[in-house]
């Protein structure tokens, strides 16, 4: 095998591969013999085919794969042996091959700029820290009991009123047939929320227990059975039961049916998931606040097919018709979304930091705590998706490149509340267009020896 540089251009560089005729021979005749001991063709005995039936039959096929195996092999041998830095995908353009001659190819590669950081004593951003205010808490535990509310039986001569709950079974027709799904039993609504079906709560006010009322209302325009959307429907409704809500005691008793041990508790746990909210916020806008000045003192060359790449991305979901405008307008953040790449990278290496398995799994059963009753679905989406698993440590390796950033700049730390944060958030989404560096562009760095696919031109 012979590797030439051939030619290098800004961050492009050609290599010429020539893999001689010998080798190429000698690895079709293994190939044949291991066919040979397999095949099994009519009139031959297993293991008994004469390999000149084997080539006649299965050559062209098995040139076919032997070069495609060789192009594999060797690409990745001529970037490795050349040390070459290479950025996404790079091109192989044939010049010669067949049977009986040596198969001669050039390898055409975007390399990875050589970066040289700046300093960062210049570089400032505020950090918030962010104190949850007992009002906040005392809303949200209010919140909580609303959305938690218990109800207690009215008198039998009690009539319902708007907030009460009424049970019923109901019997439904339209133009007097029945349906499918017309019988329902022990339906339970809380009047005045209308979530049945539109003008439906306001006919069960007034009632009491075990009267009957003929309620009219149309079917949702989105009922499954198409013949049934909009339709007119009478529901004939026997009131089962009438019951009024009863206000919760803010109590241990009350935070025990939240999951939590005390009432003291509740109020903790609710100020740190109010708290993780905001600070998870305040981060983003501190995170832009370095990315934008990270970006302005450092010049970087940026790879061509990189930057098409993330256009490509970046215009996945947009329709045809809109793409050549949208590349376009968007050039500018695919470039600057590859240029934080390259840089966060290199910080990364530099510092020689790195995620462990361990730390992506810790991190998960992190979710899988803060989502209770559905542990089992986080913990499933992970195990079917490991590139779930490989985008949450690009998140993780990114987040410690930040925090490494942050301890070599100048912060000014700043303690606030949650009206000053609902400022600064709200302030801050008015103009800007977040410049998050997708999972896809975060992974083109990693195993930078290691060529991609290689698509053959």
């Amino acid at each position: 095998m012979k590797i030439e540089i051939k030619s290098k251009k800004g961050l492009s560089t050609t290599l010429s591969v020539i893999v001689d005729k010998k080798t190429i021979q000698l690895k079709m005749e293994e190939r044949l013999l291991q066919l040979q001991k397999e095949v099994e063709l009519k009139g031959f005995r297993p293991g008994k085919v004469p390999q000149s039936v084997i080539k006649n039959q299965f050559g062209k096929s098995v040139y076919g794969e032997v070069i495609d195996k060789l192009l594999r092999e060797t690409s990745s041998k001529a970037i490795v042996e050349k040390k070459l830095r290479v950025a996404g995908q790079p091109k192989i353009d044939l010049k010669q091959f067949g049977e009986g001659k040596d198969l001669n190819y050039e390898l055409l590669v975007d390399c990875l700029p050589a970066i040289k950081l700046s300093p960062l004593e210049k570089v400032k951003a505020n950090q918030y820290n962010i104190k949850i205010e007992k009002k906040v808490i005392e809303n949200k535990l209010k919140e909580i009991s609303e959305q938690n509310k218990q109800f207690v039986d009215k008198k039998d001569n009690e009539k319902s009123l708007i907030g009460d709950q009424v049970v019923f079974d109901y019997s439904a027709t339209v133009n007097g047939a029945k349906f499918e799904g017309s019988e329902g039993k022990g339906v339970q609504i809380e009047l005045g929320k209308n979530l049945f079906l539109k003008g439906f709560d306001e006919q069960l006010i007034g009632l009491k227990k075990g009267e009957t009322k003929l309620v009219k209302a149309s079917l949702p325009a989105n009922h499954p059975k198409k013949e049934l959307a909009n339709q007119k429907t009478e529901f004939e409704c026997k009131i089962l039961n009438v019951k009024k809500t009863i206000k919760n005691k803010m109590d241990d008793n009350f935070a025990k049916m939240m999951g939590a041990k005390n009432i003291s508790d509740l109020e903790n746990l609710i100020e740190k998931q109010i708290s993780s909210q905001y600070t998870q916020a305040l981060n983003s806008i501190t995170k832009k606040e370095i990315l934008d000045q990270l970006e302005k003192i450092h010049n970087v060359d940026l790879p061509n097919n990189l930057v098409e790449q993330e256009i490509l991305l970046m215009t996945k979901n947009v329709k045809a018709e809109d793409k050549e405008k949208y590349k376009e307008d968007n050039k500018g953040l695919a470039k600057s979304r590859i240029k934080l790449g390259l840089l966060l990278n290199e910080f990364g290496e530099k510092n020689n930091l790195k995620v462990s398995d361990e730390e992506v799994s810790s991190e998960i059963q992190k979710q899988i705590k803060g989502m209770p009753g559905q542990e089992k679905m986080v913990l499933e989406y992970y195990q079917k998706n490991p590139s779930a698993s490989q985008s949450l440590k690009g998140s993780l390796y990114e987040e410690k490149i930040i925090n490494l950033i942050k301890s070599k700049i100048k912060l000014n730390v700043q303690e606030i509340d949650t009206k000053e944060a609902e400022k600064i958030i709200t302030e801050f989404n008015k103009p800007n267009v977040a410049k998050s560096i997708s999972p896809e562009t975060k992974s083109t760095f990693k195993n930078k020896n290691k060529p991609n696919k290689i698509s053959k031109k």
